[in-house]
């Protein structure tokens, strides 16, 4: 799971008491010094570059976050779900990337970006007409969520339904609001979808039980919002989620595509991390990298969490890898 005040403004603080704070894990550790190093190899230095390519997450050390449809059960018929369904067989992460370039850095509208996506991709044929009737899609206040939810209601209109979409706000106000019907379907995210009604459910101090198994976390998803009269769709491949980057030139030069080989060519004391403040105390950041992976580093440089002062470092040689976003339009 991932911290990004767009995606979750309000819930960070529930989050963060549970010990799954979005960004880099368990609350309660902001400091900013980074645990002691004991990198015994010579690590490999940053190497500036403009483009920068995300290493593969191999062992799973981040949560599932899988773009997937949650809908109010009793408000949402068969066929509008299969319909809403298909918008998430036809993205993966890189086809989530060029959306989010299309209206953060083209500058286009939600609606064209994701007209656009649905004409180039097809994403309208074969699917099947439902009973109709009006269908309110919800959006939060961030342009990721409002392209996915133009998406939902290029399908559900193909479908025969008068789909709207309504941006609603915060995960705080539009839960409620769809477990009332008052909107029909939302795009989410599983593994803070799931950690989200885990702590509605059951309280603040809950084990998690979000993982980095879609399917299972979307079991945990639908067990949990079943008796708030909740389900979720088939979990897309689209992730949007933690994920650690190095510029293509640095890849190139160590041969690295994954964390793994980060850890086996580039541990030790010349590679640099760089992060929002909390990364060096949290499990899903460098904590993380070196429990799951055994990867050192010789120092840790503070940015922003995911934003263009960590991308920057990346891209300027301050830094060998840096914590970003995995939908983040400026990776495509």
């Amino acid at each position: 799971m991932r911290l990004i005040p767009r995606k979750a403004p309000i819930a960070l603080l529930a989050l963060a008491t549970a010990g799954v704070l979005a960004a880099c894990g368990q609350s309660g550790s902001s400091g900013t010094e980074a645990p002691q190093s004991n990198a015994a190899g010579a690590g490999c230095a940053p190497v500036a570059g403009e483009q920068l390519v995300v290493l593969t997450d191999d062992k799973k050390l981040q949560n599932a976050d899988n773009v997937v449809a949650v809908y109010n059960t009793k408000s949402v018929a068969p066929e509008a779900v299969a319909a809403v369904d298909k918008v998430g067989a036809a993205l993966d992460t890189t086809k989530l990337i060029a959306l989010n370039k299309a209206t953060d850095i083209d500058r286009k509208s939600s609606v064209q970006a994701a007209q656009e996506f649905a004409t180039a991709s097809g994403l309208t044929n074969g699917i099947a007409k439902g009973s109709g009737g009006a269908i309110k899609v919800g959006a939060a206040n961030f342009p990721e969520s409002q392209t996915l939810a133009e998406l939902y209601k290029i399908a559900l209109v193909a479908a025969g339904y008068d789909a709207t979409v309504q941006t609603v706000g915060s995960r705080e106000v539009y839960e409620p609001a769809l477990e009332r019907g008052e909107v029909q379907v939302f795009p989410e995210y599983a593994a803070t979808m799931t950690e989200f009604l885990n702590q509605k459910v059951n309280g603040k101090s809950a084990a998690p039980k979000a993982t980095g198994d879609v399917d299972a976390t979307v079991k945990a998803l639908n067990e949990l919002g079943g008796p708030l009269g909740l389900s979720a769709g088939k979990p897309s491949a689209a992730q949007d989620q933690n994920a650690f980057a190095v510029t293509k030139a640095f890849a190139d030069k160590n041969g690295v595509k994954t964390l793994s080989d980060f850890a086996a060519k580039c541990s030790g004391t010349a590679s640099i991390l760089t992060g929002p403040p909390e990364c060096p105390q949290r499990p899903f950041c460098q904590l993380g990298l070196k429990d799951k992976y055994g990867i050192t580093f010789g120092e840790f440089k503070q940015t922003d969490a995911g934003g263009p002062q960590s991308k920057t470092a990346i891209k300027t040689g301050a830094a060998s890898l840096g914590l970003v976003f995995s939908s983040d339009g400026s990776l495509g």
